[in-house]
């Protein structure tokens, strides 16, 4: 990814896939087992002191403008606070109800949509993905399930130097799909479909194609009809192109052609489409991780596949189909230039956490969600370290 915050964002669930990401253990899946603590729970009020205090160093430490942090656990009060500025030029605070942009998450909901039409018997998972989209470099080898669990070997478009180059230089472009296709497709395959785990926007953005095509309407139209207007997810939603609506807090990055830190806040995402587009808010993401983890639009079959995870390459990192398993928490982390966000739901333990950012500049070459996110678990679950690069099981 380097240096610069897209190729955080593009393989943000990458290098997110491996420490950064969310992960997912849930009853039906066939993952490992996570730790758990023996150790009884810190009194509420001493928890959430140390939450104020870890997160606000994270922060700082990690040069992080703003951030909105939201932690539920049965039998305790809800943890939901927001800390730093939502507007470093007029020093506005964050505020909890804020309009984020939420990038690799995007590929929870166009999954789930893709499942949703597997359970009516729209799709086949092993359908190859040449039966809906013409053109795919060996797709008729490449089945929808590999897609979905980044196995196919596609090369992913935000790694073309000229995807690159036009992202820096022009980032209010408007994309299409077929643009972004174009520019993978020009590579070659990086190696034979299910040999291997490679984190691509590629892939989602082809699950989006043969939504669009099973259900005849537009993506941002099948989300709305199968997930969040049924999910009561009111606040969240694919852009066409780079409306914001407001309240929504300024993003920061330093994904530019000299390397200095941009504002980011109108940026469009439309080059992240399926995989990484969509705007949505800390209450509709809490919703939204539950929903994911427990599998609560899916049939009970659908919802094992997809947590039938495999190992990514990052210790206790697992990746199922369109979802991440990181040492117990199943979900998902998102990142694009100016914004990065982590939400993940803990089944052992009932336990949600959301995180919400408006940078995704590097901090010692981790993304910012991950620190926090690492810095948040190690006080409410320490037994499950969500990024814990020490746990070699």
């Amino acid at each position: 990814m380097g240096r610069n915050a897209l190729f955080r964002t593009a393989l943000v669930v990458s290098a997110c896939v491996a420490a950064f990401l969310p992960s997912i253990a849930g009853p039906a899946a066939a993952v490992p087992v996570p730790r758990t603590s023996a150790a009884a729970p810190p009194p509420w009020a001493a928890t959430a002191a140390e939450l104020d205090r870890v997160i606000q160093r994270a922060a700082a430490d990690a040069g992080v403008p703003g951030v909105i942090v939201g932690v539920w656990k049965p039998g305790q009060p809800r943890y939901v606070r927001a800390f730093g500025v939502a507007d470093k030029r007029g020093r506005t605070p964050m505020r909890t109800g804020l309009n984020m942009r939420i990038g690799s998450e995007t590929k929870t909901f166009t999954v789930t949509a893709l499942l949703q039409l597997v359970d009516r018997g729209r799709v086949g998972l092993d359908d190859p993905i040449s039966r809906y989209v013409p053109g795919v470099p060996d797709g008729r080898h490449i089945t929808l399930r590999q897609l979905a669990e980044m196995r196919s070997g596609l090369f992913p478009y935000s790694k073309d130097e000229d995807f690159q180059h036009l992202l820096t230089t022009q980032p209010h472009r408007q994309w299409a799909p077929r643009e972004l296709l174009r520019l993978a497709f020009k590579h070659a395959n990086q190696f034979p479909p299910g040999t291997r785990f490679d984190y691509s926007n590629t892939n989602t953005v082809l699950l989006g194609l043969v939504v669009e095509k099973v259900t005849h309407c537009p993506l941002r139209d099948a989300i709305r009809d199968l997930i969040t207007r049924p999910s009561g997810l009111k606040h969240t939603f694919l852009p066409k192109a780079a409306e914001f609506p407001r309240p929504h807090a300024h993003g920061y990055t330093d994904f530019t052609p000299d390397g200095s830190v941009a504002d980011a806040t109108d940026f469009n995402p439309s080059w992240g489409w399926a995989a990484g587009a969509m705007i949505s808010n800390l209450d509709d993401m809490r919703s939204w991780a539950v929903n994911v983890a427990t599998g609560r639009l899916l049939t009970r079959h659908t919802q094992a596949q997809r947590l039938d995870a495999q190992p990514t390459g990052a210790p206790g990192d697992f990746y199922g189909l369109g979802i991440d398993i990181n040492h117990g928490w199943i979900g998902h982390a998102g990142s694009l230039p100016g914004y990065q966000s982590l939400t993940v739901h803990l089944p052992a333990q009932k336990a949600t956490m959301v995180i919400l950012l408006n940078t995704d500049i590097a901090s010692n070459d981790e993304n910012p969600s991950t620190l926090l996110g690492r810095a948040i678990t190690q006080v409410i679950s320490p037994g499950n370290v969500y990024g814990d690069a020490s746990d070699q099981d």
